[in-house]
């Protein structure tokens, strides 16, 4: 098996180049593959068996302003990738999100509930979902995650110790639900879903159980041996940003059961764990 990593320097991208180590493994970043040129992309996939996507426009705030370029990267991208896969017999693996959906939800996402994207990087990584679908229909593997951390790169947990280098307190909004991901966890479940020859179409890759960024703030304190109540509960008002975002973000597992495959465990847990890797040793 020939497997090949796009998005390849990124926090996910690197930790599924751990999980693979030891196997045939093309790891490309930003500057060694631009995945909105299809004829490169095409010449890229050749050979190889599995091909995972990790390349994505993630500033959400400035996708509102700058749709065009994030379409390019999370749409056109995964559609020349899929493509290609088809092409050359590959099955092909991409990284989508919560924010396909609109946030409105009590009850956890279903990976058939109809997509209704509230902000522009939400459309945008639709639109690639639906893209990567229909041009690779029997080999592609559409994977959404949501609020992810990890040792190679920018995140909240990271942030919250930064914070706390320089505030005695601050707030974090506590009324969004979602489901805090360590990017090691899903990496090892993406290759667990290629191993296992699991059938194609939509997965949700994150952690399971919930929470709110105020709670995953104090978790984290917490995991650091600081004082939680440095943090104070806020609401989304006291953030304005350009894109707005939901407030309910938490996915269902269920194709991963369909699948014979365990979902993801408890994001307590991994967050746990997180820590004992020293994920967070940097901050």
């Amino acid at each position: 098996m020939r497997y090949m990593i796009t998005g390849a320097s990124g926090m996910l991208g690197r930790d599924l180049q751990a999980v693979l180590a030891g196997r045939d493994v093309t790891a490309l970043g930003r500057t060694d593959l631009d995945v909105t040129d299809a004829s490169a992309v095409s010449a890229a996939v050749r050979g190889h068996d599995v091909v995972l996507n990790c390349a994505a426009y993630t500033k959400v705030d400035d996708a509102e302003s700058h749709e065009d370029v994030a379409f390019a990267v999370n749409a056109t991208g995964p559609a020349n990738l899929a493509t290609a896969c088809a092409d050359h017999g590959a099955r092909f693996v991409t990284i989508s999100t919560d924010y396909v959906f609109d946030g409105n939800a009590t009850t956890p996402y279903a990976e058939n509930r109809p997509r209704d994207p509230i902000n522009a990087y939400g459309r945008t990584k639709a639109a690639g979902e639906e893209l990567a679908l229909e041009r690779h229909p029997d080999g592609t593997f559409v994977v959404r995650t949501a609020w992810l951390y990890g040792a190679h790169g920018p995140n909240f947990g990271a942030t919250m110790l930064k914070l706390a280098e320089s505030k005695d307190t601050w707030s974090v909004v506590d009324d969004q639900l979602g489901q805090p991901t360590w990017t090691a966890d899903l990496a090892a479940q993406l290759v667990a879903m290629i191993d296992a020859d699991a059938p194609a179409g939509i997965y949700h890759g994150t952690n399971s159980d919930e929470t709110t960024w105020f709670g995953f703030a104090r978790a984290v304190l917490e995991g650091a041996g600081l004082d939680p109540e440095r943090i104070r509960p806020t609401d989304s008002s006291a953030f304005v940003r350009p894109a707005a975002r939901p407030a309910y973000s938490v996915l269902g597992h269920d194709a991963w059961n369909a699948a014979g495959i365990t979902p993801l465990r408890p994001w307590h847990e991994a967050l746990t764990a997180a820590f004992s890797s020293g994920v967070f040793d940097r901050s």
